[in-house]
């Protein structure tokens, strides 16, 4: 069935002209059918490099695909489950950040990149957890505004000690809720493991880290690593991944319960609808919004290189 599912995918992809982008959260039967796989910041990105396709399909959460279209905004693009949404994205509103800038009047005002199209509207950079540190680095102000992850801005600012950063609390609900006995159980289960962290986790949890980085970090740190054991502090489903690519090696959940609900949601019949377009949500945004956005995305890319 899944293989049936998978094939008639590969042809509507062909019959479409349409690409699929899957965060590497997604299952392994979905990233199988994918033209692009990787974190929320490298999709958007891959996505410049199909200049000739007509549709995306996003097989992540609204404000990765909501990043797609702000980056090729002549496209159309879908996401896959339209349900899919992220919490920590929404925790905080153009208002929330406008009183800021108030409070704040020489502050620059850093998005991490997992907040909505609204948000980024009215900030003057994003930011990915892999590249958080460079950018704040070559931020040219001295005080900055850091929303909505504090473990990631605390991360941040650790490695960017000459700059004054300003947190409001918020963050991932599911990194940053994982306690720090959960990382102390994994240890004494598996002694001989290194232990690999998403800097949303929180720092009762990455102090104990051999590693912290992004997603794409942390599989390409486990894939190059001489070491045999490793213990993944991110969502569960790159612990699949992992075994799948190195199966000589050993890979342990951090935590039973990094499990992400909204990047469960996607499912190859979901692909498949929105393929068809019966399914799915398409993302559609004023010129404006798409504009004012694109500065903070661009100021990313350019302090990013």
């Amino acid at each position: 069935m899944i293989k049936t599912l998978q094939d008639e995918i590969l042809q509507l992809k062909k019959d479409k002209n349409a690409v699929i982008l899957a965060h590497c959260y997604q299952s392994k039967e979905i990233l199988e059918v994918a033209d692009e796989t990787g974190d929320s910041y490298n999709l958007s990105v891959s996505a410049l490099k199909y200049a000739n396709c007509d549709t995306f399909i996003m097989c992540g959460v609204h404000f990765m695909a909501e990043t797609v279209k702000i980056l090729s905004p002549n496209k159309r693009v879908i996401l896959a489950n339209g349900n899919a949404g992220c919490p920590m994205a929404e925790q905080f509103t153009i208002k929330d950040v406008l009183k800021l800038r108030q409070q704040y009047p020489k502050a620059s005002v850093v998005a991490y990149v997992n907040t909505t199209a609204d948000l980024k509207s009215v900030c003057d950079v994003c930011v990915t957890s892999a590249t958080s540190v460079k950018i704040c680095e070559k931020i040219p102000n001295d005080e900055i505004i850091f929303i909505p992850d504090c473990n990631l801005g605390s991360f941040t600012a650790e490695r960017v000690p000459n700059k004054k950063f300003i947190f409001v609390q918020g963050g991932c609900p599911i990194h940053g809720n994982i306690p720090q006995s959960d990382v102390l159980k994994a240890k004494q289960e598996h002694p001989n493991a290194l232990v690999l962290c998403h800097p949303e986790c929180s720092p009762k949890v990455t102090q104990y880290a051999d590693y912290i980085g992004s997603t794409t970090g942390i599989m390409a740190y486990a894939k190059q690593s001489n070491s045999k054991e490793f213990i993944i502090g991110t969502e569960n489903s790159i612990v699949d991944h992992l075994e799948y690519a190195c199966p000589d090696k050993y890979f342990y959940p951090l935590s039973k319960d990094f499990i992400c609900a909204d990047m469960k949601l996607t499912t190859l019949p979901d692909v498949k609808k929105a393929l068809l377009g019966v399914g799915g949500l398409e993302i559609d945004m004023s010129n404006e919004l798409i504009s004012k956005a694109k500065v903070c995305i661009d100021n990313m890319v350019e302090l990013g290189r």
